[in-house]
């Protein structure tokens, strides 16, 4: 009898870089499809150093909407003389920082772009919150997900009209909304202020109540899958010819087929090794974390005037938000940490945040102009496929994009056909 020919593919390691939300579904929906994955980390997964650890919390599949909109540059002057504003420019870095707003700007010139836009975030936010159903199960966790919907707020009709033309197209795309008035909103959630007059519930988006934590883990899962983990940074790629064969780090050579960068804010520099230019920024969020604040929250909350995620975590009421363009390597300005606290006064009139314990975090959303992600292959080599650059929506985009890097690792005809949507090379 013949032995059939064995097909190198089936025998495939595959390397992941970073263990952010990212890298981590992107590496167990790898395992899913047969492939050896090793997991490759400079830090401690989960940790405080993750964007992944510190942002909104939201797993929402209508998280559709990109950040520049039309008229936006009218408000590029107010951005630059407010630092305390929800969306701040450094000075000292706006000339470094002027191309990428530029194009950003111009990304949200019409309507017609965002469209566009809406129309290519929607295969990334197909079913998230049944895929962390389903790992969080698996890994133990599912009680870290909690399915309560999300809910815009807004002061008056003004408000919510001002909004009326997202809200709009979020419906025309499938996201299932309900109009509240106050008295409904005050059934829903009682310790609101009464100010808020209006909200939009999404009721399909769900909360993650510890992402660091749910993070740890979906690593703990992939390792029990019988996956690779290592800890280090990566300095160079290997190649023969075109072929991929190896990753170096300070310490080791890393054998493998194809690598995947999927490393957040740091996929910047990494793309660079191979020739590729990526406009990513990082929108530099805050979150403050009151514990204990003696109010309750039903859902996952955001008030139009402070433009922030207010969540209810195991460590107590997170507000997450804000956006601040700097360098990477800038300090942190916790002065923008606090102002939420001041939107929180205004949003729950009973919050008891007087000598409480205050957490406050600062870390890296890696944001293109477009508010579109970078999901395709280098082109240094088709073995490498980027994963990066989900700005405030990677939690939400995190399930979808794993299975479409899992798609192109495959050779898969659709994933390579759906990846056209976010090259590089559009820039």
């Amino acid at each position: 009898m013949q032995n059939s020919p064995i097909d190198p593919k089936e025998h495939e390691t595959i390397a992941v870089i970073g263990g952010g939300i990212i890298g981590l579904f992107s590496a167990l929906s790898l395992q899913e499809s047969g492939k050896q994955v090793i997991l490759i980390e400079r830090d401690e997964i989960g940790g405080r150093q993750a964007a992944s650890f510190g942002n909104g919390c939201w797993i929402s599949p209508g998280a559709v909407m990109p950040i520049s909109y039309p008229g936006l540059w009218r408000s590029v002057p107010r951005f630059l003389m407010d630092p305390n504003g929800p969306f701040s420019v450094r000075w000292q870095y706006l000339p470094k920082l002027a191309g990428w707003l530029l194009r950003f700007i111009w990304a949200g010139r019409n309507w017609a772009q965002i469209e566009d836009q809406v129309s290519k975030r929607l295969p990334l936010l197909k079913q998230p919150v049944q895929r962390y159903l389903q790992l969080g199960t698996e890994a133990g966790v599912a009680d870290l997900i909690r399915q309560c919907g999300a809910i815009y707020l807004y002061r008056s009709k003004k408000e919510l009209e001002d909004d009326q033309r997202g809200w709009d197209l979020r419906r025309d795309s499938g996201v299932s909304l309900q109009i509240l008035n106050g008295e409904d909103l005050r059934q829903i959630e009682p310790d609101l202020s009464p100010d808020y007059q209006y909200g939009v519930l999404m009721p399909d988006a769900a909360m993650l109540t510890d992402p660091g934590a749910f993070c740890a883990a979906l690593a703990k899962l992939f390792v029990k899958r019988g996956g690779t983990h290592l800890k280090g940074e990566i300095s160079e790629f290997i190649f023969n010819g075109e072929k991929l064969t190896g990753l170096r780090t300070a310490t080791e050579e890393v054998r493998c087929d194809k690598a995947v960068i999927a490393a957040g804010i740091w996929s910047k520099k990494l793309a660079a090794l191979l020739g590729d230019k990526t406009p990513l920024v990082s929108e530099r969020g805050y979150h403050i974390t009151i514990a204990d604040p003696d109010v309750q929250i039903n859902h996952g909350l955001m008030p139009a005037d402070g433009k922030m995620a207010v969540v209810a975590t195991t460590t107590g009421l997170r507000l997450a938000g804000q956006v601040e363009l700097s360098s990477v390597d800038a300090p942190p300005r916790w002065e923008r940490a606090h102002i939420q606290l001041g939107h929180a006064y205004r949003l729950f009139p009973k919050l008891n945040a007087a000598g409480k314990t205050h957490d406050v975090w600062m870390g890296h959303r890696p944001s293109t102009p477009d508010s579109l992600p970078v999901i395709c292959r280098s082109k240094k080599s088709p073995d490498i496929i980027y994963a990066f650059g989900h700005g405030h929506t990677g939690i939400s985009m995190a399930p979808d994009t794993g299975l479409l890097v899992a798609g192109l690792v495959t050779d898969n005809k659709e994933a390579e056909k759906l990846s056209e949507n976010y090259l590089a090379r559009r820039f």
